[in-house]
Protein backbone atom coordinates (compact mmCIF):
# COMPACT_ATOMS: atom_id res chain seq x y z
CA UNK A 1 0.00 0.00 0.00
CA UNK A 2 1.53 3.12 -0.80
CA UNK A 3 1.08 6.56 0.97
CA UNK A 4 3.11 8.74 -1.51
CA UNK A 5 1.45 12.23 -1.86
CA UNK A 6 -0.03 11.96 2.27
CA UNK A 7 -0.19 14.80 4.23
CA UNK A 8 2.24 14.16 7.28
CA UNK A 9 0.37 13.85 10.76
CA UNK A 10 0.50 17.30 12.41
CA UNK A 11 2.01 16.65 15.40
CA UNK A 12 0.65 17.71 18.90
CA UNK A 13 3.09 19.18 20.85
CA UNK A 14 4.63 16.87 23.37
CA UNK A 15 3.14 17.54 27.23
CA UNK A 16 6.45 18.54 28.51
CA UNK A 17 7.16 21.23 25.54
CA UNK A 18 3.63 22.72 27.01
CA UNK A 19 4.57 22.57 30.30
CA UNK A 20 7.96 24.47 29.33
CA UNK A 21 5.75 26.86 27.54
CA UNK A 22 3.20 27.84 30.02
CA UNK A 23 6.00 27.82 33.02
CA UNK A 24 7.80 30.58 30.30
CA UNK A 25 4.66 32.74 30.47
CA UNK A 26 3.96 32.46 34.14
CA UNK A 27 7.95 33.16 34.47
CA UNK A 28 7.64 36.05 32.15
CA UNK A 29 4.61 37.67 33.43
CA UNK A 30 6.14 37.36 37.27
CA UNK A 31 9.70 38.90 35.52
CA UNK A 32 7.75 42.13 34.07
CA UNK A 33 5.49 42.93 36.78
CA UNK A 34 8.99 43.07 39.16
CA UNK A 35 11.17 44.42 36.69
CA UNK A 36 9.66 46.20 33.32
CA UNK A 37 9.19 44.93 30.15
CA UNK A 38 13.07 45.71 29.60
CA UNK A 39 13.68 42.07 31.87
CA UNK A 40 16.11 39.98 29.87
CA UNK A 41 14.79 37.18 28.40
CA UNK A 42 17.92 35.34 30.10
CA UNK A 43 16.28 36.12 33.73
CA UNK A 44 12.95 34.59 32.22
CA UNK A 45 14.31 31.83 31.44
CA UNK A 46 15.88 31.37 34.60
CA UNK A 47 12.72 31.87 36.46
CA UNK A 48 11.08 29.46 34.36
CA UNK A 49 13.48 27.10 34.99
CA UNK A 50 14.87 26.36 31.57
CA UNK A 51 17.87 27.34 29.50
CA UNK A 52 17.53 30.16 27.02
CA UNK A 53 17.79 28.08 24.50
CA UNK A 54 14.57 26.59 25.18
CA UNK A 55 12.92 29.91 25.69
CA UNK A 56 13.73 31.06 22.12
CA UNK A 57 12.95 27.75 20.64
CA UNK A 58 8.98 28.76 22.29
CA UNK A 59 9.40 32.46 21.71
CA UNK A 60 12.56 33.49 19.31
CA UNK A 61 11.89 37.15 19.92
CA UNK A 62 10.76 39.47 22.98
CA UNK A 63 7.46 40.73 21.13
CA UNK A 64 6.92 36.67 21.08
CA UNK A 65 6.44 36.62 24.93
CA UNK A 66 5.08 39.79 25.45
CA UNK A 67 2.19 38.88 22.88
CA UNK A 68 1.83 35.63 24.06
CA UNK A 69 1.40 36.74 28.18
CA UNK A 70 -1.17 39.41 26.81
CA UNK A 71 -2.83 37.15 24.68
CA UNK A 72 -3.35 34.60 28.11
CA UNK A 73 -4.85 37.13 30.01
CA UNK A 74 -7.10 38.00 27.84
CA UNK A 75 -7.99 34.51 27.14
CA UNK A 76 -8.04 33.49 30.83
CA UNK A 77 -10.02 37.26 31.54
CA UNK A 78 -12.78 36.11 28.35
CA UNK A 79 -13.17 32.56 29.60
CA UNK A 80 -13.67 33.42 33.36
CA UNK A 81 -17.01 34.79 32.11
CA UNK A 82 -18.42 30.88 31.33
CA UNK A 83 -17.14 29.33 34.36
CA UNK A 84 -18.02 31.95 37.29
CA UNK A 85 -21.57 31.56 35.88
CA UNK A 86 -21.38 28.07 36.19
CA UNK A 87 -20.62 28.71 39.50
CA UNK A 88 -22.33 31.71 41.28
CA UNK A 89 -25.80 33.88 40.72
CA UNK A 90 -25.62 35.76 37.37
CA UNK A 91 -24.85 39.17 40.06
CA UNK A 92 -22.41 38.08 41.69
CA UNK A 93 -20.39 36.80 38.42
CA UNK A 94 -20.72 39.72 36.95
CA UNK A 95 -19.03 41.28 40.22
CA UNK A 96 -16.25 39.26 40.33
CA UNK A 97 -15.20 39.09 36.83
CA UNK A 98 -15.13 43.39 37.04
CA UNK A 99 -12.81 42.48 39.57
CA UNK A 100 -10.56 40.00 37.86
CA UNK A 101 -10.27 43.14 35.31
CA UNK A 102 -8.22 44.46 37.45
CA UNK A 103 -6.08 41.85 37.66
CA UNK A 104 -6.15 41.98 33.92
CA UNK A 105 -4.98 45.93 33.59
CA UNK A 106 -2.17 45.35 36.08
CA UNK A 107 -0.53 43.03 33.82
CA UNK A 108 -1.50 45.15 30.88
CA UNK A 109 -0.11 48.84 32.52
CA UNK A 110 3.22 46.82 32.91
CA UNK A 111 3.74 45.74 29.24
CA UNK A 112 1.74 48.44 27.19
CA UNK A 113 4.68 50.23 26.24
CA UNK A 114 6.06 46.80 24.92
CA UNK A 115 2.90 45.80 23.59
CA UNK A 116 2.54 49.19 21.42
CA UNK A 117 5.78 48.30 19.51
CA UNK A 118 4.28 45.06 18.56
CA UNK A 119 3.97 44.96 14.54
CA UNK A 120 0.13 44.27 14.34
CA UNK A 121 -0.76 45.60 17.52
CA UNK A 122 -3.36 47.07 16.28
CA UNK A 123 -5.21 43.73 15.44
CA UNK A 124 -3.91 42.26 18.46
CA UNK A 125 -5.90 45.00 20.04
CA UNK A 126 -8.99 44.58 17.82
CA UNK A 127 -9.18 41.13 18.70
CA UNK A 128 -8.29 41.06 22.46
CA UNK A 129 -11.47 43.82 22.84
CA UNK A 130 -13.83 41.90 21.05
CA UNK A 131 -13.23 38.77 23.37
CA UNK A 132 -13.71 41.27 26.37
CA UNK A 133 -16.81 42.58 25.31
CA UNK A 134 -18.15 39.57 24.26
CA UNK A 135 -17.48 38.18 28.19
CA UNK A 136 -19.15 41.31 29.78
CA UNK A 137 -22.04 41.12 27.39
CA UNK A 138 -22.86 38.03 28.16
CA UNK A 139 -22.51 38.27 32.16
CA UNK A 140 -24.51 41.49 31.79
CA UNK A 141 -27.30 39.96 29.99
CA UNK A 142 -27.35 36.86 32.67
CA UNK A 143 -27.03 39.59 35.54
CA UNK A 144 -29.85 41.67 33.87
CA UNK A 145 -32.43 38.49 32.85
CA UNK A 146 -31.88 37.05 36.42
CA UNK A 147 -33.10 40.56 38.06
CA UNK A 148 -29.70 40.64 39.80
CA UNK A 149 -28.75 43.77 38.06
CA UNK A 150 -31.11 46.60 36.27
CA UNK A 151 -32.83 45.76 32.88
CA UNK A 152 -31.50 48.68 31.50
CA UNK A 153 -27.31 47.97 31.75
CA UNK A 154 -25.23 48.61 28.76
CA UNK A 155 -22.42 46.42 28.69
CA UNK A 156 -19.76 48.89 26.84
CA UNK A 157 -21.14 51.46 29.36
CA UNK A 158 -20.04 49.19 32.34
CA UNK A 159 -17.10 48.67 29.96
CA UNK A 160 -15.78 52.24 29.85
CA UNK A 161 -16.39 52.35 33.76
CA UNK A 162 -13.78 49.76 34.17
CA UNK A 163 -10.88 51.51 31.85
CA UNK A 164 -12.07 54.84 33.62
CA UNK A 165 -11.23 52.94 37.16
CA UNK A 166 -7.98 51.41 36.37
CA UNK A 167 -6.58 51.99 32.99
CA UNK A 168 -7.39 56.28 33.27
CA UNK A 169 -5.81 55.73 37.09
CA UNK A 170 -2.25 56.23 37.65
CA UNK A 171 -2.14 56.95 41.13
CA UNK A 172 0.28 54.63 43.27
CA UNK A 173 -2.76 53.19 44.90
CA UNK A 174 -5.20 52.42 42.23
CA UNK A 175 -5.92 49.27 42.38
CA UNK A 176 -7.55 48.98 46.30
CA UNK A 177 -9.01 52.88 44.51
CA UNK A 178 -10.60 50.59 41.55
CA UNK A 179 -12.21 47.80 43.82
CA UNK A 180 -13.73 50.31 45.52
CA UNK A 181 -15.15 51.47 42.58
CA UNK A 182 -16.13 48.60 41.19
CA UNK A 183 -18.23 48.03 44.63
CA UNK A 184 -19.83 51.31 44.07
CA UNK A 185 -21.28 50.22 40.53
CA UNK A 186 -22.77 47.15 41.73
CA UNK A 187 -24.40 48.86 44.21
CA UNK A 188 -25.85 51.51 41.97
CA UNK A 189 -26.47 48.54 39.24
CA UNK A 190 -28.94 46.47 41.38
CA UNK A 191 -32.81 47.13 40.50
CA UNK A 192 -34.46 49.83 42.75
CA UNK A 193 -37.00 47.87 45.66
CA UNK A 194 -40.36 49.16 45.49
CA UNK A 195 -41.71 50.35 48.80
CA UNK A 196 -44.66 48.00 50.42
CA UNK A 197 -47.35 50.22 49.05
CA UNK A 198 -46.33 50.70 45.66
Amino acid sequence: MSFEGAAPAARKPRADAERNRERLIDAAKAAFADKGPDVSLEEIARRAGVGIGTLYRHFPTRDAIVEAVYRREVRQLAEAATRLLETRPPGEALHEWMRLFVDYIATKKVIASALGAIVGGAELYAASGAQIIGAMSLLVRRAADSGDIRADADPEDLLRALVGFTYGNASPGWQPSALRLIDILMDGLRPARRSAGS
